[in-house]
């Protein structure tokens, strides 16, 4: 059995697989920062760790040198914590998790899939920003996330299409979170998220891209912190419609919530824009993600937008992360690591 482990920072997700086939969810919510162990405990107490021989993690970010799924160690360990500066919201829970059951259950193998990992094929042209090297070397870079659920979506796609997998697929991981991925021969050779999950599209409560400038005068007026909770938590969706779900949006039929869909959509078109021209052209379309695979209104206002780029396959194919996890995970032991 292997435990496949999703640490957030409030709330720790689990699946359990029998080989490749999930048997099992759990979730344990409203945990606090230092619930991390407790929650495990109790899942593990609750018949998830029965027959257990391996876990395996989601990390959101990786930085420049964990470009592939791995085995934990001291030193992976030590490369995610240094990776917290650029993920404070998410590496430390993910860190937490690790050391949580490496106290409850020690020896147990443990493996890490790390969400940056897909992008690390993007060319140093779409990777560096136009700033002093100095800044480069700290880490002031482009990586791109959403990368497991991209990695499973080029998967699915490579087993679905008739005549495998499209030499230039447009990913649209569309949630929540959301983000376009540009993928030439199933790599990754453009994204629309760049040093953090901010950039690029409308999302349900980030601001996607906005000018530096606004950037520091949102910190002048309100503070780091207030501007940083505003682009993060505050703004998308919310602050367009008044709900970060698109279902309520939908429902809601005020000119408010048809126009923050509105946006979502036009910005989800112009992006493609970008990723197309990054590929030379585009022979599919993918979707994934929660209103990607369920908002069947917002995915034919989309195509509809990309018309000019040609008419190709489009494929709805519905989130595997866990699974993609737990393939990483099992890859990695039938090699002896």
């Amino acid at each position: 059995m292997l435990l496949v482990v999703n640490a957030g920072s409030s709330s720790v997700k689990v699946a359990l697989f029998d080989g490749l086939r999930e048997v099992r969810r759990g979730q344990v919510a409203e945990i606090g920062r230092e619930g991390h162990r407790a929650a495990l405990e109790q899942l593990l107490a609750q018949g998830f760790g029965a027959g257990l021989r391996a876990a395996a993690h989601r990390v959101v970010h990786g930085g420049a040198d964990l470009v592939a799924s791995c085995r934990v160690d001291a030193l992976v360990s030590a490369g995610i914590a240094a990776c917290v500066p650029l993920a404070p919201l998410h590496n430390p829970a993910n860190l937490a998790g690790i050391e949580a059951l490496e106290a409850l259950l020690p020896g147990l193998p443990q493996y890490a899939s790390f969400d940056t990992a897909f992008h690390a094929t993007n060319p140093e042209v779409a990777r560096r920003y136009a700033l002093p090297v100095a800044e480069h070397v700290r880490g002031i870079r482009r990586f791109g996330f959403h990368g497991i659920s991209y990695a499973g979506l080029v998967r699915k796609v490579k087993e679905t299409a008739v005549d495998g997998l499209p030499k230039r697929l447009l990913g649209l991981h569309l949630g929540n979170g959301a983000s376009l991925c540009a993928i030439c021969d199933g790599v990754s050779v453009a994204t629309t998220m760049g040093y953090s999950p901010l950039d690029g599209l409308t999302m349900g409560t980030r601001a996607g891209s906005i000018d530096g400038n606004a950037v520091l005068r949102l910190a002048e007026l309100h503070g780091i912190k207030g501007a940083g909770r505003m682009l993060n938590r505050e703004s998308g969706l919310l602050a367009l419609g008044g709900s970060s779900d698109m279902r309520a949006l939908q429902e809601a039929g005020t000119p408010e919530a048809a126009f923050a869909r509105a946006h979502f959509a036009y910005w989800v078109q112009r992006h493609a824009g970008s990723m197309i021209a990054a590929m030379g052209g585009i022979d599919a379309m993918a979707f994934t993600g929660g209103i990607g695979e369920n908002d069947a209104a917002i995915r034919d206002e989309i195509v509809r937008g990309l018309a000019w780029a040609g008419q190709v396959p489009v494929y709805v194919i519905p989130a595997e992360e866990e699974r993609t996890i737990a393939m990483d995970a099992a890859a990695l032991r039938a090699r002896g690591l």
